[in-house]
């Protein structure tokens, strides 16, 4: 396990499950909001999002959590390890609102500085609008992962919890296959 890819809704996880298996892995976690924004939630240009997105594939390991689908290819390409955060959007949607409760006013640790979370209708919509395209785009993306790489589709808090409880038991034997450069 050296480059892995994590894929999912807003609202799964992603970030809290990089982050976490970037605690137990100590492979760099990679967020894709932060190649998104800039600071003052100003978007980047799509070049310059696939530019900075090839910069962190062409890196030797990672955890790259998040969307710009049109890198998903390149990505899963160089991934050795691909998460689908498959959740239902009755538990999603109540996580977004939770967190732009709790970092209202404050950039999340997933977001660039400068972009305090807020509420938005717009993004709102967009989930319930592309709740199923998203889900298909990442159903053929998962399904299309190479025999040989690893690929776990986790559908709710107890596959999550199973897969880090597994995870957590191979570092502590020193069985993740990660090699420390």
């Amino acid at each position: 396990m050296q480059r892995v890819m994590i894929i999912g809704q807003p609202g799964s996880g992603k970030s809290t499950l990089a982050r976490t298996l970037g605690g137990i892995t100590h492979l760099p976690v990679v967020h894709i909001d932060h190649i998104h924004w800039k600071a003052g939630w100003v978007e980047r240009s799509g070049p310059e999002k696939d530019a900075l997105c090839a910069e962190v594939h062409a890196r030797e390991r990672w955890i790259f959590e998040g969307g710009r689908s049109v890198t998903w290819p390149e990505r899963l390409d160089r991934a050795d390890t691909v998460i689908w955060l498959d959740i239902p959007l009755w538990l999603r949607l109540p996580r977004v609102l939770w967190r732009t409760v709790r970092y209202w006013g404050r950039s999340r640790p997933d977001l660039p500085e400068g972009c305090p979370d807020h509420f938005s209708w717009t993004f709102l919509r967009w989930i319930w609008n592309t709740r199923r395209s998203s889900r298909d785009a990442m159903r053929r993306l998962y399904n299309s992962v190479p025999p040989e790489k690893a690929k776990h589709r986790l559908a709710g808090r107890r596959d999550i919890q199973h897969f880090l409880t597994g995870l957590r038991t191979a570092a502590a034997t020193g069985n993740l296959g990660i090699s420390h450069r």
